[in-house]
């Protein structure tokens, strides 16, 4: 046992003598590996600083798709700084779902300053460079960018015959790629302009052909749109019958449908516009009444519009003094040209002024004279009240001088002469016009004899007795 205990000391004192012996040997080796590579800094994070000369001059390179460069230009010094970080977002390659999220936004606030700098032919451009991103996005995220340039290019000052040529280029485009859908409401918005250019055979044909196409796909919203679009060209070509027949037509897929309140509006509108058309002014004033509400509450411009011609058929239903009690009540925030237009027409019309009203008509000349609709109600309206003013004129003479009448009313002798010339005609009154002396010459009115209406009467009761006699001898000869 005591042989055993010291063999076992021995080993124990060895394999501690051994592990100071390996620790130092491990160094050592340590050491001589380390001793001949270079010394080694810590690692450190390295700062990227990117400058704002280089945010602009790196122009041959993209940015990428992300927030933080869609914050870069918002913070840019000015707009085309902005619209060039914008298109260097546009040309980066990912189509990734955050890239492309983040494309749709830079393409908004593209189309937005583009605008604002009044650059349309960018913007047609801009719809040419984005088809390849068309085919990453869904048809319907394409369709509302796509509508978005366009009314974007809409926004800007004289773009008519840009935006017409942007729809047909676009139109060809769908029919290429076989986007109907997109295809369909670009085609209503082209038919739209082409009526506003007064190409309204073109804008004719085009809505014939998709009237009937919509039809087949009832696709009842976009139909309301096309039918109110042909009910106002019909209106536009004086065809009155066709372009109630397309607001019933409009009227009726309305009722199937939930429509917008702007939608809503319109019809109204448009309702309004062909009663008055038909001189029911009353039922009129109802309809532009309902659209001025409709479109009050939205803000849209139209508002306006639909209250000035509240106005017109007030007017034309003799109740001129009413205007300015609803332009008090209810156009304080829309006072502008287009209401003191119709004030002037209303004070005009209240004074039997014909001086007044022809200087309404000169000083408001772009809100009557090219309002089709106003200017073909004043022109009834004008001739009504002059033939009062004439025939109130030369009602205690038998005899006078054009030129007398000219002075008295305050208007150029021609414009008399002809208007005097057509009321005989019209048998407004009777008389006749001396024109080797310039004098109009007036006949008393001619008195009918009792014996004409009695003679007339008696023919009359000899005709049905001669008629009755006929067809009993035709029974008796059967």
């Amino acid at each position: 046992m005591a042989a055993s205990s010291s063999s076992n000391q021995q080993s124990s004192s060895t394999t501690l003598s051994f592990f100071p012996r390996l620790l130092s040997a491990s160094l050592s080796i340590l050491f001589l590996h380390t001793s001949n590579e270079a010394p080694r800094r810590p690692l450190s994070p390295i700062p990227i600083i990117v400058t704002p000369s280089l945010r602009i001059d790196m122009a041959s390179s993209y940015l990428p798709a992300t927030t933080e460069s869609l914050d870069l230009a918002s913070e840019a010094k000015n707009r085309p700084e902005a619209i060039t970080i914008l298109y260097r977002i546009l040309e980066n390659p990912a189509s990734s779902s955050e890239s492309l999220r983040v494309k749709e936004q830079a393409i908004a606030k593209l189309s937005e300053h583009l605008r604002e700098e009044n650059r349309g032919e960018d913007l047609r451009g801009l719809l040419t460079t984005l088809r390849p991103f068309f085919s990453l996005i869904p048809k319907a995220k394409t369709a509302k960018i796509v509508r978005g340039i366009i009314d974007s290019v809409a926004k800007i000052p004289n773009s008519t015959d840009l935006q017409i040529s942007l729809c047909k280029e676009m139109v060809e485009w769908t029919r290429s790629e076989k986007r109907t859908f997109l295809r369909q409401r670009v085609e209503a918005r082209l038919a739209a302009l082409l009526m506003d250019s007064k190409e309204y055979s073109e804008a004719l044909t085009l809505l014939s052909g998709l009237v009937k196409e919509v039809r087949r796909l009832d696709d009842k919203l976009l139909l309301v749109d096309i039918d109110l679009l042909e009910s106002k060209l019909h209106f536009s070509l004086r065809n009155l019958p066709k372009a109630k027949a397309a607001l019933t037509a409009a009227r009726t897929a309305a009722n199937a449908i939930y429509v917008p309140p702007a939608q809503q509006g319109t019809i109204d509108l448009q309702s309004g516009i062909l009663h008055a058309e038909e001189k029911d002014y009353k039922t009129a004033y109802s309809y532009f009444f309902e659209a001025f509400e409709a479109f009050n509450a939205l803000d849209d411009p139209r508002a306006v519009y639909s209250l000035k011609y509240m106005l017109l058929c007030k007017i034309m239903v003799n109740q001129a003094d009413d205007v300015a009690g609803i332009i008090s009540s209810k156009a304080l925030k829309f006072l502008g040209p287009e209401l003191d237009a119709m004030k002037a027409v209303a004070d005009a019309y209240s004074k039997r002024s014909l001086k007044l009203f022809e200087t309404a008509l000169q000083d408001f000349k772009a809100q009557l004279d090219e309002d089709p609709i106003v200017h073909r109600h004043l022109s009834s309206l004008y001739d009504t009240l002059l033939e009062q003013n004439l025939c109130r004129l030369i009602e205690p003479f038998s005899r006078v001088e054009i030129g007398h009448i000219a002075s008295l009313i305050e208007l150029p002798l021609d414009h008399v002469e002809k208007k005097l010339s057509q009321m005989i005609l019209d048998k407004k009154f009777a008389g006749t016009l001396d024109q080797g002396v310039g004098c109009l010459i007036i006949f008393d009115d001619p008195k009918t004899d009792a014996i004409f209406p009695a003679t007339l009467e008696t023919i009359q009761n000899m005709g049905k007795v001669v008629d009755s006699l006929f067809v009993r001898s035709a029974k008796i000869m059967a």
